[in-house]
Formats: C-alpha cells, sequence, structure tokens
C-alpha cells in the first residue's frame, strides 16, 4: 500500500518507521529541515511531488493546530478513492470535515503520546478508532494497533470527546493545579518528584493542544465534579474531622480499584 504521512514530528516519524518496511511510505513536511532523519521513505516538501505518488492511505500526524489545514492543503493532490485518516487528540471539526471532504475516511487516537510513553513498549496503552469511518481503513489500523499490543476500544466521535474530558481534562486540570501553586523544593519526597515529572511533562507539550483538551465542551461538568470534592475535603480538613476522612479515603479508594 502507498501510504502518504502528512507531518516529521515525533508522531509522524514513528508510523513511518513503522509502516515503511511494509508498505512505500511518503513522508511531506513544508519544513524539509525536519525531513532530515526520514529514513526509508521518500521525502517531499512540496505540495506537487504527492501527485505522482498518488497514495492509498493519508496519516495526518500534524500537530492538532494544522490538522484541519493539512489536509485542505493536500485534498487536491489526492486520488479521489484514498483513504484520508487522523490521529488527533482533539477531534474538534473532523466530523464536519469529514462529511463533505469527498473521501473515506477513518479517524483513530492512539493514546500514547511521546512525551509520557514509551514508543517502544506500548503493551499498556490503549488506542480509539472512531466507528464512523471507512470499513477497510478501520480494518488497516485495527491490525496496526494489533501488531503493537494496543488495547483497542471503538468509539463514536460523541464517545470520544466524552472519554477525553474524562480521562485528560481531569489529570491536566489537576496537574495545572499543582504547577500554579507549586515551590521550589529543597529536599522534595518521593510523591512531590513524580508530581514534578508529570507536570514537567505537561508543560513541554503543545499549548494548543493542551487548551483545546481543556476547551472541550465536556470538561466543565467534570471540573465542576473536581471542585465540588476539594470543597468537601477542604471543609474535612478544617474541621478536622478524622470519620469523614475515613469515609472520603474510602471513596477515593472505591473508584481506583
Amino acid at each position: 500500500m502507498k501510504i502518504l504521512i502528512l507531518g516529521a514530528g515525533k508522531m509522524g516519524s514513528f508510523f513511518c518507521d513503522l509502516l515503511s518496511f511494509d508498505h512505500e511510505v511518503a513522508v511531506y513536511d513544508p519544513d524539509p529541515r525536519r525531513l532530515r532523519f526520514t529514513f526509508n521513505a521518500q521525502r517531499f516538501s512540496e505540495l506537487d511531488e504527492i501527485d505522482a505518488f498518488e497514495p492509498h492511505l493519508v496519516i495526518n500526524a500534524s500537530t492538532v493546530k494544522y490538522t484541519l489545514d493539512a489536509f485542505r492543503q493536500v485534498l487536491p493532490h489526492l486520488p479521489k478513492n484514498c483513504i484520508i485518516s487522523d490521529i488527533a487528540s482533539v477531534k474538534t471539526g473532523l466530523p464536519e470535515f469529514y462529511a463533505q471532504c469527498g473521501h473515506p475516511y477513518v479517524s483513530t487516537h492512539p493514546m500514547f503520546g511521546p512525551t509520557f510513553a514509551s514508543l517502544s513498549n506500548l503493551g499498556s496503552e490503549n488506542a480509539i478508532i472512531i466507528s464512523e469511518g471507512d470499513h477497510l481503513g478501520k480494518v488497516f489500523f485495527r491490525d496496526l494497533y494489533s501488531r503493537l499490543k494496543l488495547n483497542i476500544v471503538e468509539y463514536t466521535f460523541e464517545q470520544h470527546d466524552e472519554t477525553i474530558a474524562y480521562s485528560l481534562s481531569i489529570p491536566f486540570a489537576a496537574t495545572l493545579a499543582f504547577a500554579s501553586v507549586m515551590k521550589h523544593q529543597e529536599a522534595p519526597g518521593t510523591t512531590f518528584k513524580r508530581h514534578m515529572q508529570i507536570a514537567e511533562g505537561l508543560m513541554s507539550e503543545d499549548e494548543y493542544l493542551v487548551s483545546e483538551i481543556l476547551f472541550n465542551p465536556h470538561t466543565p461538568s467534570q471540573l465542576e465534579g473536581i471542585l465540588g470534592k476539594l470543597s468537601e475535603l477542604l471543609d474535612i480538613v478544617k474541621r478536622r474531622d478524622s470519620e469523614a476522612m475515613s469515609a472520603y479515603l474510602a471513596q477515593a479508594r472505591e473508584h481506583i480499584k
């Protein structure tokens, strides 16, 4: 299969390395400097170069901010039956775009961003495949993610956004709150150091990505839930209520079983 990857960043390079020995792969990035270390694949920095390649599948690995722009730029250079796909963690605008783009499509979310995951060992990671999409495209990604031993879940676009609001917005918000009140520690404990590593990782993420994940329409209700539990905890701490604290901790333990 001829596969075109849009973007030569960490995820684009990861998919290139993963696919280039079994498929004919090309990577497009308008900045040729980002293509310097692209191995075993054709390198395109001009859109016209895509015309002769005639890909069967496009994997859009551009950053979230430029996902839709990258699609719009490349569409005139693709065969009509070419399947287009994204791996974006934020799906805002994509269902509407796919509905009018005129191409078969598949949307997935490999939930192992390069900041925290080891891309060489993904056995404990997950991937979401969006159910609204081309059957053959979904089969391709299901086979690919199965090879990586990922746990695969199929969601609709709406279910995906609800899941991301829960699984990303909550830890992002908690980490931002931690970072916002953090003070330098001369002798930090183990728990503090672990939280600090997570905070440093989040702060290294693209600002637009963090914002868009938190701007998910399902996020406010999750944040309100956090605020409610923090308010409850603050009241317990102020009252030094040991019995209420035991009940609070018991409930928390139940949630993480």
